[in-house]
């Protein structure tokens, strides 16, 4: 499984790399703006992410800005739900009106900070990332 870890956070990103590595290759991109352009280079050298872990409240391009930009960067290379990366939106926010609005960006799941492996393992499986 290859992963994009978007996250700010320095402790953010070390936890759910250290946790995602044991299932394959993990990315790591400070903002949205990294993460899109890292997107962008896998999806054209044909080795699109799995799975991507975005932040919703960062510098530069927030995660919901950024996980459109991402669908729309697969939209145009003919991705399609099936074939797509599966993003799980991650924050300590817990407003519903966040959860709604990153469903609307098209993410597939939700977490709240901090990370609960043992819901993040569910996700990846039910995502049939892992088994």
């Amino acid at each position: 499984m290859k992963t994009l870890i978007v996250e700010d956070d320095f402790t953010g990103r070390f936890f759910l790399q250290a946790f995602l590595s044991r299932f394959g290759e993990c990315h790591v991109a400070v903002n949205g703006r990294e993460a899109v352009e890292a997107f962008r280079m896998a999806t054209q050298t044909g080795t699109p992410y799995e799975l991507i872990c975005m932040d919703i409240l960062m510098p530069e391009m927030d995660g919901k800005e950024a996980v459109q930009r991402v669908r729309n960067i697969e939209e145009a290379a003919g991705i399609y739900s099936d074939r797509s990366a599966k993003i799980i939106m991650t924050t300590a926010v817990d407003e519903a009106k966040d959860v709604i609005d990153s469903f609307h960006a098209l993410c597939d799941a939700y977490i709240f900070k901090p990370i609960d492996t043992a819901q993040l393992t569910q996700h990846l499986r039910n995502f049939r990332l892992i088994a």
